[in-house]
């Protein structure tokens, strides 16, 4: 539970956040408890997460802001481990440097410094640019799917359980509004929602000639087409078994006019 301190402080803080939010950064204090904030971090323009979007957790101790937050980004991002604690100055593993002046946005504009920065610690990871920009791509579609687990009939949110099982209930739940934005925008994007890829469309119809047959039986239609098929082989067999009875008879046929001009012209 917070002091009477961390919770004044917290108050103010989220009103502050609210009104005049740092770019590319969003912030809010869950409902149930002011020690749990949540983030949404928008990847900014010339990184490799440009246009990603990065949920995580600052879980503040009840003596803020005489103690730093744990800090975690749930969301793959190619350069922290999901919902693992990150060790930073400005984290829970360096108490004794932690300011008291630091406010919540000061925290989450270091974090989002050190994102885009190289530099490794506790809880990050290496990547290639490919990589981190794939995450990217695929970040919205994790954060409200819970990694594709929202298929899994079991899914749960329950406490502190913020990983791909929980079938994006806990996203949904803290971030509603762009919940909703994601849903529409896979809906717009042909995104299949239990592998995050874009849905491949079928071939396109053939553009030749179409026989008209009826569709409501296949066996139907073959039928109709193997008759035909037949009917034509059976007719081409004919002239080629009897290719040489046709020609005599074209050359009997040839020299019985013949004759009948000659006779006339006598």
């Amino acid at each position: 539970m917070a002091s009477r301190a961390a919770h004044k402080r917290l108050t103010r803080e989220y009103k502050s956040i609210s009104e005049n939010p740092p770019p590319y950064i969003q912030a809010h204090p869950s409902e149930t408890n002011i020690l749990e904030w949540h983030y949404v971090i928008t990847g900014p323009e010339d990184t490799p997460y440009h246009g990603g979007q990065y949920w995580g957790t600052l879980i503040f101790p009840p003596n803020y802001p005489f103690a730093p937050p744990a800090i975690r980004m749930h969301t793959p991002s190619g350069r922290f481990q999901p919902s693992s604690r990150l060790c930073l100055s400005i984290s829970d593993f360096h108490p004794r440097s932690f300011n008291p002046a630091w406010e919540v946005s000061t925290i989450l504009i270091g974090l989002l410094s050190f994102m885009t920065s190289e530099e490794m610690t506790t809880g990050s990871v290496s990547a290639t640019e490919a990589e981190r920009r794939m995450y990217a791509a695929r970040s919205r579609w994790w954060n409200s799917t819970g990694g594709g687990s929202h298929l899994k009939r079991d899914s749960k949110a329950g406490k502190g359980n913020i990983k791909a099982g929980d079938g994006g209930l806990k996203f949904k739940s803290e971030w509603p509004e762009i919940d909703a934005e994601n849903w529409a925008w896979m809906r717009e994007n042909k995104i299949d929602t239990a592998t995050g890829m874009k849905m491949v469309e079928a071939n396109p119809a053939s553009c030749g000639p179409q026989l008209g047959i009826a569709t409501g039986s296949g066996h139907q239609a073959h039928a109709v087409v193997d008759a035909v098929i037949q009917q034509r082989e059976a007719g081409q067999g004919w002239l080629r078994n009897n290719k040489m009875l046709v020609v005599g008879g074209i050359i009997f046929i040839y020299v019985l006019i013949a004759r009948l001009l000659g006779e006339g012209t006598l």
